[in-house]
């Protein structure tokens, strides 16, 4: 965490992201010297202390048994038996310390980290390879990114937009008002239908191949389709749709995309999403069927 410090024990620069953390939660830093055994002591090992204090000096009957003989042992470590780092009873040490303890001024999950960035031409923002999608309005302009542990804040001037956070690579996250605002900023039918069928590749490669086949089999009538896809997408998410994706070219489903089968094909992708068929299929369907 301390990147460069004096002789005596001054630290002259902290990694960055630590130094923020524990100025918005209000922690206090001890330092100790690396590698100086009295300091750090068990701390600096502690699987390796439970199991050499524990799991190598016992035998278990059982799980219950391993589960009494575990709580004897927390009791005898943390209330009886002095520290080998410091000499002190832990339950004595945190006792003394108990007064200089205060509340953390934010808790882990709401901490933020606050990081620059700028919406792009296709109004994205990529952070670590994940883009989040923002308001077409929002395009070139900067943006500061709100990385929380389980979610991302992004504000941009007067546009603001909250994503769930990726972790897998080359994942993205859209937001259904802005993939219907890019396209009603798209001006003219052909624009419009290119920007639906870029925003379906985005699924990944299970839309790909789905959405070549239907172009290599109706070269003149594709687009029909790819609206279709665009609505399911913004009613359902991209989750239903790629797995619903998946199960069509596994059954090789691509040429009767309004019958039957398709209803069947989606609604086994949304009995995996705890959804029902009918929710998706309530809004009247009219074919358009190869010329």
């Amino acid at each position: 965490m301390a990147l460069k410090w004096r002789k005596n024990g001054e630290v002259t620069e902290w990694n960055p992201v630590f130094a923020y953390a524990t100025l918005e939660m209000g922690v206090g830093v001890e330092l100790c010297w690396p590698y100086r055994a009295q300091q750090k002591g068990s701390v600096e090992n502690l699987v390796g202390f439970v199991k050499s204090s524990f799991f190598k000096v016992r035998r278990f009957h059982d799980a219950d048994d391993l589960e009494q003989q575990r709580r004897d042992w927390e009791r005898e470590v943390n209330e009886q038996r002095p520290c080998r780092a410091t000499g002190i009873i832990p339950a004595v040490r945190l006792a003394e310390e108990a007064p200089r303890l205060r509340a953390l001024k934010v808790q882990p999950e709401e901490l933020a980290l606050r990081i620059p960035v700028y919406v792009g031409p296709t109004g994205t923002v990529v952070h670590e390879g994940h883009a989040y999608s923002m308001p077409p309005e929002a395009i070139s302009m900067p943006a500061t990114l709100y990385l929380y542990a389980q979610r991302v804040r992004i504000v941009a001037g007067r546009y603001e937009a909250e994503h769930p956070r990726k972790f897998a690579a080359q994942e993205s996250s859209w937001l259904a008002e802005h993939r219907a605002a890019m396209v009603s900023a798209v001006s003219g039918k052909r624009g419009k239908r290119y920007l639906k069928r870029q925003q379906l590749l985005e699924l990944g490669e299970p839309a790909l191949r789905y959405l070549t086949e239907i172009v290599h089999r109706r070269p003149r009538d594709w687009f029909h389709d790819v609206d279709r896809l665009h609505q399911i997408l913004q009613s359902h998410g991209p989750e239903v749709l790629r797995r619903a994706m998946e199960e069509g070219l596994k059954q090789q489903i691509f040429d009767a995309f309004f019958s039957r089968c398709w209803r069947t094909m989606l609604g086994t992708a949304l009995d995996s999403t705890r959804l029902k068929p009918s929710d998706v299929m309530s809004q009247p369907i009219t074919p358009s069927l190869p010329r």
